[in-house]
């Protein structure tokens, strides 16, 4: 693990929708910003909680195509065996802890 307390992975094959994801978290820390300033700024609590929502859709969107990479990536690139099992259960334990 490092000091983030996430594990330590690093991935020796292609994700092709890698930089695609980048792009849409950024624009969420943006729009998280920008929600940020509204609500210092005493702005109408209806439109910061909608605002509130659309940043959820987006981070939710977000996670189906990281989703949609790891299983076109790492799960079918797996092999079989060992490997295929942590994979499984790694995404199993992500899954557990996205969807409450």
């Amino acid at each position: 693990m490092n000091d983030n307390h996430q594990p330590d992975h690093t991935h020796d094959h292609e994700h092709k929708h890698r930089k695609q994801i980048v792009n849409r978290l950024s624009r969420i820390e943006g729009h998280l910003r920008a929600v940020k300033e509204m609500t210092a700024d005493g702005r109408d609590c209806a439109e910061v909680l909608l605002q509130i929502a659309a940043v959820r859709k987006a981070l939710d969107n977000a996670a189906k195509l990281l989703l949609k990479d790891h299983l076109e990536s790492c799960v079918i690139n797996a092999g079989s065996g060992d490997d295929r099992t942590k994979i499984l259960d790694d995404l199993n334990k992500a899954l557990d802890h996205f969807i409450r």
